[in-house]
């Protein structure tokens, strides 16, 4: 059976009509759907990547502990940084103010921009990431001493973030970029400190040695930055992470004191000297970092958590001192009476010439019993005080490893009093005096060793640092042709890279050449030798025959001193003394690693960007 067909109307152009349309609505349903899912997605991925980079600006602020054995550490987060366009200023400086086609140092400007990539901008937490950064600070020394004086700057905006804060800070001087450089040294040597693992001496020695190195690192920016443009180094900054270093460190002796258990575990001597020279000792060094750190201004940019550590710390480690000592009172045998006053000096601070401050030490078993009863006492109080300074932080109460060992020790101290709270003891606790601090064993603050770090100037093409620098301005004269006399060529050579004519004879062929004295050999026959000893060239000249030789030489120029930089310069007489003791000498083409000094000595606000600070004179 055949379907009836319908013919064409009105109602059938219509229906077409209406599916048309309704399938291109449908089309831009699906289109704006799948524009608001990729807006979104896009989105999705911007603040991810915003995430990012705040966790990573943020590292060692916010997410501040690593794990180990004991109380976690506090490492600090690096600074950031942009990108630089070293390329341009570089390449005009080398073509202005030193005669050569700057287009031809495109394989060294872009060994530094990669140089810097790798050890500011993506830097591995590691040894090697350490070492990146160092080679790249040394570099920057070569920088400062070739291309920047007193009256110009590389013109390079050098942006860079608080490590603390977040905050960015830029500025136009190139000892900016070298102490944010110098305080991520710090601050990668507090990172792995952090890591080690601290159950075995030799890791609490490398942590020691590390926060060691961090001190320095900060001690060194605090000492050649008084005017910070971002919080992170101001003076009083600095000098608390110093503190904080240092008390880290000393925390890491007495953690590898504990690891040397002594031989008898009821050694009296042997627990005091624990608590007094390890445990006391920590207590109050964080002690000194929590006041640092409660006062402006360092408190207003300083982590809460930060501080709450510190003190907990001080609090856990003075009661730990008063363990130590119920131990020894509790459990040891009585002190000889040949060892009695050794022992004073643990609780009273006696010394030869002093007298007591207090009560004398018992010589009897239960008063003994006691005096450890009231040790244990102070223990416990401390470490409830502790745990609860650990609670009113939000931060640390994720840190479950720090409770764990607070609620560990306290149950310890709770253990041994209830053992000593005898049901017919109904004689009120005596008074536990304080313990003295003391260690033979104070951790140092030690300067980064930049000197391991070999480095060779990347831009030693352009001849050696003593003449060819932006601090001096030369001619170069030549090609001179010089002939050979009967005397020779009528001077005489001295010094090495470049060789100095020290003394032209009068009446010879050099001074008929217009040679001069004082001037630099930097070409002989087409060669270039201005890295040549005096022997290489002395050996080139007197190979040359009767048809004489042809020299290129540069002769300096009186430098123009621009006006008021006298003044200045007085105050960078302790920089510039320090390099000349340390012997920083001119780099060669050989591997050298110059003298690591910062070369600021102006003021500079923060935020403000165009001020340059002056780079310290080189010897």
């Amino acid at each position: 059976m055949v379907p009836e067909e319908k013919p064409d109307g009105p109602g059938t152009g219509e229906e077409s009509a209406r599916l048309q349309a309704a399938g291109s609505i449908r089309k831009s349903c699906d289109l704006l759907a799948d524009s608001q899912d990729s807006h979104l997605q896009s989105r999705r991925t911007r603040i991810h990547q915003q995430i990012n980079k705040e966790l990573r600006m943020r590292t060692g602020a916010e997410n501040l502990y690593s794990e180990g054995v004991t109380v976690p550490m506090i490492p600090l987060g690096l600074k950031e940084t942009k990108q630089l366009d070293w390329a341009t200023p570089l390449k005009e400086l080398i073509s202005g103010h030193f005669g050569e086609d700057g287009t031809s140092y495109e394989a060294e400007i872009r060994e530094l921009e990669e140089l810097r990539q790798q050890a500011v901008r993506t830097p591995s937490r590691s040894e090697a990431g350490l070492e990146l950064l160092m080679a790249y600070y040394n570099q920057l020394c070569f920088l400062e001493a070739r291309f920047v004086t007193p009256a110009r700057s590389l013109g390079l905006l050098f942006h860079w973030y608080d490590s603390l804060t977040g905050v960015p800070a830029q500025q136009q001087a190139l000892a900016f970029e070298k102490g944010s450089v110098l305080f991520n040294i710090g601050a990668l040597h507090t990172q792995l400190g952090a890591r080690q693992d601290r159950s075995c001496p030799r890791g609490t020695s490398r942590a020691v040695k590390a926060f060691q190195r961090a001190a320095g690192a900060f001690g060194l920016l605090r000492e050649n930055f008084s005017h910070a443009p971002s919080p992170d180094m101001s003076p009083t900054s600095l000098s608390m992470l110093e503190q904080l270093m240092t008390a880290q460190a000393q925390e890491c002796v007495f953690e590898g004191l504990s690891l040397q258990a002594p031989t008898d575990p009821y050694d009296c001597l042997a627990q005091l000297h624990l608590a007094q020279e390890a445990a006391q000792q920590v207590a109050a060094e964080y002690r000194l970092v929590h006041q640092t750190m409660a006062q402006p201004p360092v408190q207003d940019y300083v982590p809460f958590p930060w501080t709450t550590l510190v003190h907990v710390k001080a609090e856990y480690f003075r009661a730990l001192a008063h363990y130590h000592a119920a131990l020894a009172l509790c459990d040891g045998p009585l002190v000889a009476e040949a060892e009695l006053p050794a022992v004073e000096q643990v609780f009273l601070g006696l010394s030869a010439s002093s007298a007591p401050r207090g009560p004398a030490l018992p010589q009897e078993r239960e008063e003994s019993r006691k005096l450890g009863k009231a040790h244990l006492k102070r223990a416990i109080l401390g470490q409830e005080e502790a745990l609860r300074l650990h609670a009113v932080c939000r931060a640390l109460r994720r840190v479950d490893l720090l409770q764990a060992v607070l609620a560990q020790a306290l149950r310890r101290s709770l253990a041994k009093y209830s053992e000593l709270d005898l049901e017919d003891d109904f004689f009120e606790t005596t008074e536990a005096p304080d313990i003295q601090p003391k260690t033979h064993q104070r951790p140092k603050a030690r300067a980064p060793s930049f000197s391991r770090v070999k480095v060779a100037d990347i831009f030693h093409r352009l001849g050696p640092l003593s003449v060819f620098s932006a601090k001096n301005r030369w001619r170069l004269v030549g090609p001179i042709h010089v002939a050979r006399g009967e005397g020779g060529f009528g001077f005489t050579l001295r010094g090495d890279s470049p060789v100095l004519i020290a003394a032209v004879v009068p009446g010879g062929q050099a001074e008929a050449a217009g040679l001069k004295e004082g001037d630099y050999i930097v070409s002989v026959n087409g060669q270039p030798c201005r890295w040549w000893k005096h022997a290489e060239v002395v050996a080139q000249l007197k190979g040359m025959g009767d048809e004489g030789v042809s020299l290129q030489v540069v002769t300096l120029l009186p430098s123009v001193e621009p006006p008021g930089l006298g003044a200045r310069r007085p105050g960078l007489g302790a920089l510039l003394r320090s390099q000349k003791e340390c012997g920083r000498e001119t780099p060669g083409p050989a591997r050298a690693s110059p003298r690591p000094l910062l070369g600021w000595s102006c003021k500079a606000k923060r935020g403000k960007t165009g001020r340059r600070l002056s780079p310290a004179p080189q010897p």
